[in-house]
């Protein structure tokens, strides 16, 4: 069940068939998840809600990141971040700046002209 074992080798090293190995795996799993309390489904729906969670937290970082980026003109996520993430994180920033406009995203648009 840990992985530590593939079924042959698990089957050669204790010179039992893999089909018993297969069964006594389908039966354990089984029971383990029945002390749990908790069936597949369950453990699928839960395992969901929490990559949802963890999604809204990376989509928080990223916004969070490209605002900074474009604040203070320095792109931090593509000299720490892998690559995956600091595209996505790029991307935010175009969306930004076609949204609102540069100006706007830095603060500076409705500020009252110093020039006369």
């Amino acid at each position: 069940l840990n992985g530590q074992l593939s079924n042959n080798q698990a089957s050669k090293k204790y010179d039992v068939p893999r089909t018993t190995i297969s069964y006594w795996l389908r039966k354990y799993s089984t029971l383990v998840q029945q002390n749990t309390g908790m069936s597949k489904n369950d453990e699928i729906k839960r395992l969901k809600e929490k990559i949802k969670e963890l999604e809204f937290q990376k989509d928080f970082q990223q916004d969070i990141i490209a605002d900074m980026e474009l604040i203070t003109g320095v792109d931090m996520s593509k000299k720490s971040l892998p690559k995956t993430l600091a595209k996505e994180i790029e991307l935010k920033k175009k969306a930004r700046i076609k949204e609102s406009g540069f100006m706007d995203v830095l603060g500076y648009l409705n500020k009252p002209s110093t020039k006369g």
